[in-house]
């Protein structure tokens, strides 16, 4: 296949423009914005970050990441940078990097790390990722593909040529891929080595990970569900248990390390005293079939057998086929307006059916459906001066009718707590203890603040799944 000699001069003056050294390897990459410009897309997509996750409010947990974190980037590749280390108010087991050195971490991966050297080694994973600048290298092969196919259209007069060339480049830069996921683990493994870490804490780490894996599978398997994707960077695509060659990318940095190796077991535990298990106090708390808000002052019930997708910015409830839901988002009342004239302004144009007054529990409440393929349920709560915005629908053109009656039990289910409620209303939180004479891992995990199968959540919660025991003088964690 020829191409016309414009279009291959364009595409050499790309690459001589996009070509930069790898402050990793040395090598040249093909890159397409200098670290000035990755310094400015990191700090732009931080600020965004900060708007869609809510930080953790825990300072002294907050300041030991950054201490953590900062110690293992002054011994990486990119020292210079000024590195933020966030801890993100989320249950998720989750923890990635933005260009420039913005790095951040889930509490709910917190939860299930049991040493500094493990924080270390997630931290230096990360950090690994913006020293060989995997996404800015992700981004320029992007803006090639796309250029490549811009070219390839007008030099051959075929518009479809671009929109193919933009589905092959799709497809080589999706997700970080396993090279450059091993690429990170190599990378921080040196960085624990260098900061006094066993580098060996990379896999113990994903050995942490593998155990979230099998205890969804055992889950369920127990339930007769299919399983859930793992998250953590699709880790379970790149990361094999005993992987070999995850063993060959760590194991070169043992000869970077020192005689003395920091695990730091008691001092991280301590740090975790008091950290929320799944929803926090300023998320909501879910405890069977019902969710609980003690700040916002208010329950909901969850239908039967529906899930709970409790985000920063709704509160999602769903079937279990994810097939219908029903979501709620919150906003200030503009006191000018009626119930039914806000219910309209935020619909905008589309056109109200059915719509009915009426008081829920006692709060000024409208409802309404939106008629279309799909059609809507809509309905709209004033609370103290607070909007409670409720969205429904059926997806793949099914009818609203099969699930309004739910959608209505929700909406109809909306109260303020009751004293005894706002108990209710506060998380289970991690306590650590020391195992006493006597006492066994079982006996602990009978007292837990925890749904079902509390000695397996315990274990997980211990890096000790799925038969791992304690004995006297252990440090454990447990849920109160």
């Amino acid at each position: 296949m020829r191409f016309r000699s414009d279009v291959a001069a364009a595409l050499v003056l790309t690459c001589l423009a996009g070509c930069a050294v790898n402050p990793v390897t040395g090598s040249n990459d093909f890159v397409m914005m200098s670290e000035q410009d990755e310094l400015s897309m990191g700090s732009q997509a931080y600020q965004q970050v900060l708007k869609q996750y809510p930080i953790y409010k825990d300072e002294k947990l907050r300041a030991y990441v950054q201490q953590v974190g900062e110690k293992v980037a002054s011994n990486s590749h990119r020292s210079n940078l000024q590195y933020q280390f966030t801890v993100v108010d989320s249950a998720d087991i989750n923890a990635f990097a933005l260009p420039g050195g913005y790095i951040f971490i889930n509490r709910g991966l917190l939860a299930y790390l049991n040493s500094e050297a493990e924080l270390a080694a997630v931290l230096g994973h990360e950090v690994g990722h913006v020293t060989a600048r995997h996404s800015v290298r992700q981004q320029s092969q992007a803006q090639a593909w796309n250029i490549l196919g811009q070219m390839v259209a007008i030099g051959t007069g075929v518009g479809a040529a671009g929109d193919l060339t933009n589905v092959v480049g799709g497809a080589v830069v999706r997700g970080y891929g396993r090279d450059m996921e091993l690429e990170a683990d190599g990378l921080g493994a040196q960085y624990l080595a260098r900061s006094g870490y066993d580098p060996q804490a990379m896999i113990q780490v994903v050995e942490v990970l593998k155990a979230q894996d099998d205890f969804a599978r055992d889950q369920a398997a127990k339930k007769g569900q299919p399983v859930k994707d793992s998250g953590y960077h699709g880790l379970f695509d790149t990361h094999p248990d005993n992987d070999t060659r995850l063993q060959q990318v760590v194991g070169p940095a043992h000869a970077l390390q020192g005689a003395q190796q920091v695990v730091n077991k008691q001092v991280f535990l301590e740090h975790l005293e008091g950290l929320p298990i799944g929803d926090s106090a300023d998320q909501g708390v879910r405890r069977d079939q019902q969710f609980y808000h003690a700040d916002l002052d208010f329950t909901v019930t969850i239908p039967q057998g529906w899930e709970l997708l409790n985000r920063p910015d709704a509160l999602v409830m769903h079937t279990a086929d994810k097939q219908a839901f029903i979501a709620m988002t919150m906003g200030e009342f503009d006191e000018r307006l009626t119930p039914e004239e806000m219910l309209r302004k935020q619909v905008g144009d589309q056109r109200l059916a059915m719509e009915e007054s009426f008081k829920q529990a006692g709060y000024p409440a409208v409802t309404a459906v939106i008629p279309g393929q799909p059609a809507k349920r809509v309905a709209l709560i004033v609370k103290d001066k607070q909007v409670f915005m409720f969205v429904a629908a059926v997806k793949s053109r099914g009818s609203l009718e099969s699930e309004d009656n739910q959608f209505l039990s929700v909406i109809h289910s909306f109260r303020a707590l009751t004293k005894a409620e706002l108990k209710l209303a506060q998380p289970a939180v991690i306590h650590v203890v020391t195992v006493k004479p006597g006492e066994t891992l079982e006996s602990l995990a009978r007292t837990a603040d925890l749904p079902e199968d509390k000695t397996a959540r315990i274990r997980l919660l211990n890096g000790l799944y799925p038969a791992g025991e304690v004995k006297p003088g252990d440090m454990l964690k447990l849920v109160r």
